[in-house]
């Protein structure tokens, strides 16, 4: 099979495509050939080899993605050759074929089709988690989405209106914004004027939450839009990692609340991976999500990928196509 493999960590230029061996499936584990792959900004962290991010080189980057089961090892019981799955939190999606974790597979509809799948995976979950989870938002809060155009933000946009809350998004351009309308943002800004925005639309009382996906550039900004004892979700840094700052500025700023959430600690239970996982796959079939795919690019191809997810040239989601 063909895979992307990274020898050391740097710039787009060290994805390399070439041949390895065919996965094996040891127990426990499903072997899926894969149909589509996500690109997200983690893969970005770990092949630059940033802070937490770094990783043991050679490594095939890629943790999320769907396909179909070929291949299952000892034990496994809840899937056979055939099956359509789709899975995150997994590793080395950049491949024609990858051995997965039987507890962290879920089943995909056949009516789903798979790259819509492998699309909504990492990042459908991850709105899940933030709006239903992290800060359950109720009929009328107030929530800030950075990045409302991206990935994630245009399906969070989508929850946090099912659930009745009022958004005000954020996007850098203007056909960001139509798309952040289109998802259903209440009120659409700049990430200069954003939070004189939040304090006109609330009358000067601020946002309940903020779901910043952005972190270095507009964390400053981002706390200064909150309500007193209102939350800050720090859940990415496409802009560059947060420093470290004194705490004493929650209390200031009204006892505010901050986190860092990460997907893998909303999903380690099999439940609340299948919860959410069939929770968007229930809301796509009923033309209530709407994922958008906003490039498909072959498995060679990945290094174009990369640069033009960490240059914010592209909306909604990215996938490769092995």
């Amino acid at each position: 099979m063909r895979a992307i493999v990274v020898d050391k960590v740097g710039g787009p230029e060290v994805l390399t495509i070439a041949d390895h061996e065919d996965p094996t499936a040891g127990p426990g584990q499903v072997v899926v050939k894969v149909v589509a792959a996500g690109v997200n900004f983690m893969d970005i962290y770990q092949r630059s080899g940033v802070g937490v991010y770094v990783q043991p080189t050679p490594f095939t980057p890629g943790g999320e993605g769907a396909g179909i089961v070929t291949v299952v090892g000892d034990g496994v019981t809840e899937f056979a050759p055939g099956d359509h799955v789709a899975w995150a939190g997994g590793r080395a999606s950049y491949a024609g074929q990858v051995a997965v974790p039987e507890d962290r597979v879920v089943p995909v509809p056949n009516h789903i089709d798979l790259k819509v799948a492998a699309a909504v995976m990492l990042q459908g979950m991850t709105a899940h988690y933030l709006c239903h989870s992290t800060f359950p938002v109720r009929e009328g809060n107030v929530a800030v989405v950075h990045a409302a155009a991206g990935g994630v933000g245009l399906l969070l946009t989508q929850m946090i209106k099912r659930l009745g809350g009022v958004i005000v998004a954020t996007t850098s351009t203007t056909a960001k914004a139509l798309l952040a309308q289109r998802a259903g943002a209440d009120h659409v800004t700049s990430y200069d004027e954003f939070t004189e925005a939040v304090k006109r639309i609330t009358g000067e009382r601020g946002a309940d939450v903020v779901y910043d996906s952005v972190g270095k550039t507009t964390f400053d900004a981002s706390l200064a839009a909150l309500r007193p004892r209102g939350m800050m979700v720090l859940y990415g840094g496409s802009s560059g990692q947060v420093p470290p700052f004194d705490p004493q500025r929650l209390n200031t700023g009204g006892s505010l609340f901050l986190t860092r959430p990460t997907l893998v600690h909303y999903i380690a239970d099999r439940g609340e991976l299948l919860w959410r996982a069939g929770d968007l796959f229930e809301w796509i079939a009923k033309g209530e999500l709407d994922v958008r795919i906003g490039g498909e690019y072959p498995l060679a191809d990945a290094p174009r990928a990369h640069e033009d997810l960490a240059a914010r040239r592209t909306t909604g989601k990215l996938l490769l196509i092995p």
